[in-house]
């Protein structure tokens, strides 16, 4: 395992350092030492690298991520895995806001809790959130699942699309065009499968489904009040 102190190595060059896959498409592990809040540590990373970072970590952490497993021993700050493409990021402590955002594929799990409008715009990523949202969760959601296994903030799923939303607690509020759904036993299984992916045992009878009543695809008069 390569290790890089970011006390002695900017994030520029670690990052430089962790998008050189070998020609054989192998590459080694890396742990990443004194973070220290630092911003866009391993973001645009291309390869199946594998990277511990020991520490809290700053803005979009992991952004733009594909093929790569980024797991951070710690917090991290706005937009975690923003825009990934695909690999597993997972946050050990909590997640500030926007995590996941406009995500398209690959699975971000983050053990703790996230705050506000987790999820937002998301197209195709799959989250697992271990505790609680904030307000906003799921906000102009297209595609993709969310999973919070705790409680979710006020106007959840708000202007939703085609993605769905497990929720393990209770809802605050539901925001615009976001209806509880019936939980099949296809949706169980699917939630089966995204927990167990996840690493977490949760109650499959605890969780409530989430997602767009499709009222505002197009703009109708009679529901002008919920734009």
């Amino acid at each position: 395992m390569n290790t890089v102190s970011l006390s002695l190595t900017s994030v520029r060059e670690l990052n430089e350092q962790l998008r050189g896959v070998s020609d054989d498409g192998s590459a080694p592990a890396w742990r990443v030492t004194d973070p220290k809040g630092a911003h866009a540590v391993a973001a645009g990373l291309t390869g199946p690298v594998q990277v511990q970072i020991d520490g809290h970590v700053g803005y979009y952490c992991a952004g733009m991520n594909q093929h790569a497993a980024i797991t951070v021993d710690g917090h991290c700050g706005t937009g975690v895995a923003e825009n990934m493409m695909s690999g597993i990021v997972r946050i050990r402590g909590n997640a500030s806001q926007s995590a996941g955002a406009s995500g398209h594929g690959g699975m971000l799990v983050i053990e703790g809790n996230a705050g506000p409008r987790c999820g937002i715009s998301m197209k195709g990523i799959d989250i697992v959130v271990g505790g609680k949202t904030g307000h906003m969760s799921g906000f102009m959601a297209q595609s993709g699942n969310l999973v919070i296994c705790g409680d979710a903030g006020n106007d959840l799923g708000d202007s939703i699309y085609e993605a769905v939303i497990y929720v393990g607690g209770s809802a605050a509020s539901l925001g615009a065009d976001c209806v509880e759904k019936e939980m099949t036993p296809k949706h169980r299984s699917r939630l089966q499968d995204l927990l167990s992916r996840a690493g977490m045992e949760q109650d499959l009878d605890r969780f409530r489904r989430f997602g767009s009543a499709r009222r505002l695809y197009h703009f109708h008069v009679d529901h002008a009040d919920s734009y």
